[in-house]
């Protein structure tokens, strides 16, 4: 057996420490922390006949979501 193939993989793949998923999620942690951070203040927002006031970030995130849950409707609808 070739010392290449002689079965010492270390657990999780490569063994490597930063690998370019680890860096990329991360940086999307960093920016999301900082857009929290940079988006602190509150915002009034109206839906139809109440009006409440929330933080940027809060009503930001909860359109996201609304958003990434109308393109998985459509998505499963195909």
């Amino acid at each position: 057996m070739s010392p290449k193939t002689s079965g010492t993989r270390s657990r999780g793949g490569s063994g490597r420490l930063m690998t370019t998923g680890r860096v990329t999620l991360g940086v999307i942690v960093v920016l999301a922390i900082v857009f929290i951070f940079e988006n602190t203040r509150q915002t009034k927002i109206r839906l139809l006949i109440p009006e409440v006031t929330m933080p940027l970030w809060m009503a930001l995130l909860g359109m996201g979501v609304v958003g990434w849950l109308a393109g998985q409707f459509m998505i499963r609808r195909r």
